[in-house]
């Protein structure tokens, strides 16, 4: 700073300003003493400024897989509102394992990051009370924390599905499939919930072949799907529990000799090309993730109330076809 302050001819405060970009330099002075920092390739330190402000101007992400469209969208959203708050985002993906999501959160900790957001993989978080109690802010999304009272931001799960499954009805459809991932997983065990809440609402009757839970790897959701397209009284419609599970269904589908009623829930890439498209009830992962950063950060800045927070986002059914074909005679 002695040097760059040298060769602008400015004192040491003026340059600690336009670093920080802080008010009161001229714009004719902020010129000179960025063309100083240019020629000579000066850096902020930003050690030193963590002991001066307590804050690293970083936040980490904890999610299931940084892989999947839904969650890029999610962390992209976090990215921008971390940027546009002068803050680098250090990202990780859990796999769904409790035991590593612990290990990435307490590790973004140590690296003594200002706040998190976690899509949480475990059911127990009273290991982040310390680092919480210690001034880390933390956001949860997509799911809510276990046996933990924190800020969450979550998708209207079971009434998105009670809304596609009441589509499904209203095209004709009485014997109406549901695949859906593992049920200790939240989100999956809300949108069982809204299928069993649509199908009782309609006066219909649930067969236990017409519905299950579990890894929603290709193998298991074709044995499944295979499974309820079978026997006497097969499903004439399917509801898909997430993206992958559609995925995996289409190409079943495709395949069979009479039309099957299809909606999932998360929309994906191409899904609009297909014949027929799919229909999806969406989510608005960039909203999700776009307002647990900026809960974070009101959070961070005092700016958030003192209980924690509960936002849930609404869906939205697109319709395209899959779902508006009616049951086979």
């Amino acid at each position: 700073m002695k040097d760059v302050a040298a060769r602008a001819g400015v004192g040491l405060k003026t340059v600690s300003r336009v670093v920080n970009e802080e008010p009161g330099v001229t714009p004719d002075t902020a010129a000179r003493v960025q063309a100083a920092i240019d020629a000579l390739g000066f850096r902020r330190n930003d050690s030193a400024r963590l002991l001066r402000t307590r804050r690293t101007a970083s936040v980490g992400l904890v999610l299931e897989d940084v892989a999947d469209p839904f969650y890029a969208g999610l962390s992209r959203a976090v990215e921008d509102v971390a940027r546009s708050h002068g803050a680098l985002l250090f990202t990780g993906s859990s796999a769904e394992d409790p035991r590593r999501e612990q290990e990435l959160v307490l590790a973004f900790c140590a690296r003594r990051v200002d706040g998190l957001v976690v899509v949480p993989a475990g059911d127990d978080h009273r290991y982040l009370t310390p680092e919480i109690d210690a001034g880390v802010a933390t956001v949860f999304v997509d799911r809510p924390a276990g046996r933990l009272n924190a800020d969450v931001v979550l998708t209207d799960n079971a009434g998105g599905v009670r809304e596609g499954v009441a589509h499904l009805i209203a095209h004709g459809h009485r014997r109406i499939g549901f695949i859906g991932d593992l049920p200790v997983i939240h989100t999956a065990a809300e949108r069982l919930r809204g299928y069993r809440e649509a199908m009782a609402a309609a006066g219909l009757q649930v067969a236990p072949e017409w519905y299950t839970m579990g890894p929603t790897t290709p193998d298991r959701v074709r044995a499944a799907l295979a499974s309820m397209l079978s026997g006497p009284e097969p499903v004439t419609a399917l509801f898909a529990g997430n993206n992958r599970v559609t995925v995996t269904a289409v190409r079943v589908l495709s395949g069979q000799p009479r039309p099957i009623a299809l909606v999932g829930f998360d929309d994906f890439e191409l899904a609009d090309l297909l014949d027929p498209a799919v229909t999806v009830v969406a989510q608005d992962a960039p909203g999700m993730g776009r307002s647990a950063a900026q809960l974070l950060f009101r959070r961070l800045d005092g700016l958030a109330p003192p209980e924690p927070a509960r936002v849930v986002l609404p869906v939205r059914l697109i319709t395209r076809g899959s779902g508006e074909l009616p049951p086979a005679p």
